[in-house]
């Protein structure tokens, strides 16, 4: 199925969840923020599979002083 990924379309296969997805980027998901069609996730939703046409936004966390 094709999602959209940080605004790359991108081919993963059904049944894909958030944090796999994140798995396929050596993210770990405690450690960004994951938002599926324009709604922030919570950590208890990265099991649930996503749908062909998902948009996914993932962003990380930078430090710095």
């Amino acid at each position: 199925m094709i999602i959209r990924v940080n605004g790359d379309d991108r081919e993963v296969p059904d049944g894909t969840t958030v944090r796999s997805l994140a798995a396929q980027f050596n993210l770990l998901p405690e450690k960004v923020a994951i938002e599926v069609n324009r709604r922030l996730l919570r950590a208890e939703k990265y099991d649930l599979p996503l749908a062909a046409g998902d948009q996914v936004e993932i962003v990380t966390f930078v430090g710095g002083g």
